[in-house]
């Protein structure tokens, strides 16, 4: 386990991955989907994973739950309660999914079954790991949409999918992720494509959520803003690796890794006065065949010579923080604004190229 990992808790890890790495062979290359990710969750602790589409997110935490193609090349080691999921048959996974780690999937309308309603499919997640009565699971269904503020529980249970809304539909999927109270809780990017202050209602039931069960939670997003008041660590991943790690405060006021900066930078706050926001100019790059030196070099305002050739480990910092750069110290201090002024217009964008198997919205 790399130092980085550490969070300061007691007691063994309720996850653990280490230096996970999968990739999926295309006719145009091996996609590296992700590169040597590690990280490991206390019962009771969020971890944010942050990072534009197609940086690895969700494919990392799709390899937890078993839910990669067959085609996908994974290594590495992902342990859950001292048991290695990665030789695990699919029964053994089946008994780990929904019991032990629930997942919170980013559409709620791919997840939920139009055919039946809200109630039963939650019931019928009880019923999956659980002996008992049907209309004590319905009962129990019931009391988890009270839980997750859903108005007229009784009768939202009765409803089909398509008769909530967007973020009624986002609060049965959590419900049904609390419904075996799991020791991990994964949410995927679960406020996406909602208005300002439905986010903030879900975030609050994903926080009731842990709070009743207990459990530690992945919260993945593309938005800073969303784990501000989340986590208690975050990892910053660009190109399928993790580029920067550390707690909420480090990462906020003291980036050290240009790429952060420039996702605070584009990031809308009412605490600092800016004409407007800085964004990042350019594309994430392609994971096949990847060139060698650091992959944000192409878009990274203080690249120098270096960078093109040599791929900066992950070194740690002040506290418990961790970046990959040849240069931080050009970084602490700086504003978003004052260090991306100074890339030009017509920075090469890198190309995104992604394989059908792995969508870019998905990785």
């Amino acid at each position: 386990m790399t130092e980085y990992d550490s969070n300061g808790r007691g007691g063994d890890p309720v996850l653990t991955v280490e230096n996970l790495t999968v990739q999926f062979p295309t006719d145009d290359g091996v996609v590296n989907a992700v590169r040597g990710v590690s990280y490991h969750l206390q019962r009771g602790e969020v971890l944010g994973i942050v990072g534009e589409s197609g940086s690895g997110k969700s494919v990392t935490s799709m390899a937890v739950m078993g839910l990669l193609p067959r085609t996908a090349r994974i290594s590495g080691s992902i342990r859950f309660g001292g048991k290695e999921l990665l030789k695990a048959s699919e029964k053994e996974l089946n008994k780990v999914r929904g019991k032990g780690i629930a997942m919170v999937f980013q559409d709620p309308m791919t997840s939920l079954n139009p055919v039946y309603t809200v109630g039963d499919q939650i019931a019928e997640a009880i019923t999956a790991h659980h002996n008992v009565r049907k209309d004590v699971a319905k009962k129990q269904a019931i009391d988890l949409l009270d839980l997750v503020r859903i108005p007229n529980p009784k009768q939202r249970a009765d409803e089909y999918p398509h008769q909530l809304s967007g973020g009624m539909r986002q609060r049965v999927v959590i419900a049904i992720a609390m419904a075996n109270n799991p020791d991990v809780i994964i949410a995927d990017e679960p406020t996406t494509a909602l208005d300002v202050t439905v986010q903030a209602q879900i975030l609050e039931a994903l926080q009731a959520a842990q709070k009743e069960t207990g459990a530690a939670m992945v919260l993945i997003t593309h938005d800073l803003g969303v784990i501000a008041g989340q986590a208690d660590r975050v990892h910053v991943m660009y190109a399928g690796k993790v580029v920067e790690s550390g707690t909420v405060d480090e990462i906020f006021y003291t980036p050290r890794m240009p790429y952060t900066l420039g996702l605070l930078g584009s990031l809308p706050r009412l605490d600092v006065k800016t004409d407007r926001l800085t964004p990042i100019t350019g594309s994430p790059p392609a994971t096949q065949n990847m060139p060698p030196g650091c992959p944000f070099s192409p878009r990274c305002p203080i690249s120098q010579d270096i960078c093109d050739k040599e791929e900066p480990p992950l070194v740690a910092g002040p506290g418990s923080q961790f970046a990959a750069c040849h240069f931080t110290e050009q970084v602490v201090g700086r504003d978003p604004a004052d260090l991306f002024s100074a890339t030009s217009a017509d920075t090469a964008a890198v190309p995104v190229t992604v394989d059908a198997a792995t969508d870019s919205e998905t990785i």
